[in-house]
């Protein structure tokens, strides 16, 4: 990718700053049309807030209750595309509301039976009640006291890293170029109006001027400091909010089925969701002032989703079953007349500057598709690019492949298995698991590095694989393992090693709840 940078010599027709969701989904759309494509993100894909998500692919039913009828069929219909596009990554995953009130359980009904109707032709499945017998076998963690039984839905479940590294292959298999650790320093302008970026390589120091037709802002939370390096008066308009999951062993809260407490005692939504052999619990809706590149969880935070998940269970989960707790910020753009970040949209937003610096922000994973293709519908409206048709609602992305049911480890690389399987076979020591607890192997280290652009530990072990979400303390374990074979990949030498071992530990300890241990 860096090569086919310098050996440009033509303006980009799309450059586009920020290598989560949103930009990813850019990306591939502007590339697919035929435009010259650059995508520059400072840190690694996905590396905040597109990897923190709640791992689901899915409507939004409490939108419902707000009224927003619009967004769900909108975010319904994108739900159905990504199953269809990413089979080897979206599954279909069925949902539990338990019922403790008839009536509620009728209003519940009604509502998922609209959102069933809002599915059409792309439902995962009918909503239904289920009798307390069957809920008790399907949910045996359940408190029993007071329960009449639930209902059942069904929703979208993915791997939001794996996706992102998926869709910046599907942006390079386009003839895009994705290029992580490049940080945007600057916007070059001629006449008043921005025609490229400044940029510099985190990893080496060298510095870019790059030309561009058009100049996308997809930073997410970081938008207002994209808008503020147009204009340093532009008033900010980003409120972030934090939401936390913790992550526990699934024979702690034993379910196939999701469990979604539509409403807890101060009205907010909670989660506990099957995935990767965990369970994952959350999430929080926190308003914070200071934006970081590595949020962490706050104390009350904790105690919040432990206090409320255990007024559902029959035995409780304590704080030393809690494996993993990981936080992510969310861009809410701001209302003048809205001061609860969980009432504020999660709908998006697209704002042209007087420099025709175009930026995007809001939203949400289900709906980055058609974010992107909003966008770039008004990145050529814009900037006079030549007209060219959307075409990814059907286009397959990167590692597209139908799995069987085995569940097998290896089956989330879709059709790049096989090829990862050479790799597993040239030597025996590659096929070992790099610890007996997360079913990674040394082999997808080496294919991370080649094939997938991980550049540091913490890229392989957050979001090539999702050992740190799913463990912190065993991850740091594997983490000079790791950093071992990524050394000898990459040509690396010994201070590099320790380097990033020292880097990795302290990071990991964050995403523990009782700290390093």
């Amino acid at each position: 990718m860096l090569n086919r940078l310098e050996e440009n010599d033509q303006p980009w027709d799309v450059i586009i700053i920020g290598g989560g969701a949103t930009g990813l989904g850019t990306a591939v759309d502007a590339a697919s049309r035929g435009f010259r494509t650059l995508l520059l993100e400072k840190s690694d894909f996905a590396k905040g807030t597109s990897s923190r998500s709640t791992k689901l692919v899915h409507g939004g039913v409490r939108y419902l209750q707000q009224g927003n009828v619009s967004l769900v069929k909108e975010a319904l219909k994108e739900r159905g595309y990504l199953i269809r596009n990413a089979p080897h990554l979206v599954r279909n995953q069925s949902f539990m509301i338990p019922v403790y009130n008839w009536w509620r359980g009728w209003f519940y009904w009604v509502g998922l039976k609209l959102y069933d109707l809002l599915s059409g032709k792309l439902s995962l499945g009918r909503s239904e009640f289920v009798s307390l017998k069957e809920i008790k076998n399907q949910v045996p963690s359940l408190l029993s006291s007071n329960l009449r039984g639930g209902v059942l839905y069904h929703d979208g479940q993915f791997d939001d890293a794996r996706f992102a590294v998926n869709l910046a292959q599907t942006c390079a298999d386009k003839g895009g170029v994705p290029i992580n650790y490049m940080n945007v320093t600057g916007l070059l302008k001629k006449n008043g109006k921005v025609n490229g970026v400044e940029a510099e390589d985190q990893l080496d120091g060298r510095k870019y001027k790059i030309r561009g037709k058009s100049v996308i802002n997809a930073t997410g939370v970081f938008t207002d400091h994209i808008i503020q390096m147009d204009d340093p008066s532009a008033s900010s308009m980003i409120q972030p909010s934090q939401g936390i999951h913790l992550v526990v062993d699934k024979e702690i809260f034993a379910s196939e089925s999701a469990i979604m407490i539509p409403r807890t005692s101060d009205g907010r939504v909670l989660f506990a969701v099957p995935w990767q052999d965990k369970m994952i619990i959350g999430t929080t809706d926190t308003p914070v002032d200071e934006i970081r590149e590595e949020p962490e969880a706050m104390e009350e935070e904790v105690e919040y989703i432990l206090d409320h998940i255990n007024q559902y269970l029959q035995s409780q989960i304590e704080r030393s079953d809690v494996n993993s707790v990981f936080a992510g910020l969310r861009p809410l753009v701001k209302s003048s007349h809205e001061y609860n970040t969980s009432s504020l949209s999660r709908d998006f937003s697209i704002i042209v500057s007087s420099s025709e610096l175009i930026t995007i922000t809001g939203g949400k994973w289900t709906t980055y598709r058609k974010m992107a293709e909003s966008v770039i519908d008004k990145a050529i409206a814009v900037k006079d690019l030549p007209h060219q048709d959307c075409n990814t609602q059907h286009l397959r992305i990167h590692g597209w492949q139908k799995n069987g049911e085995g569940g097998r480890h290896l089956e989330k690389y879709g059709s790049d298995q096989a090829k990862l399987e050479k790799i597993r076979d040239q030597s025996p020591a590659l096929n070992e698991k790099l610890h007996e607890r997360l079913p990674y192997i040394k082999a997808e280290v080496i294919w991370s590095v080649r094939h997938e652009m991980a550049m540091t530990v913490e890229d392989f072990l957050a979001r090539r694989t999702r050992a740190l979400f799913l463990n912190a303390a065993v991850s740091k374990q594997i983490a000079p393992e790791v950093a071992r074979l990524m050394a000898k990949e990459m040509d690396k030498d010994e201070a590099w090693v320790e380097s990033q071992i020292e880097q990795f530990k302290h990071l990991a300890a964050s995403y523990q709840v009782n700290g390093d241990t």
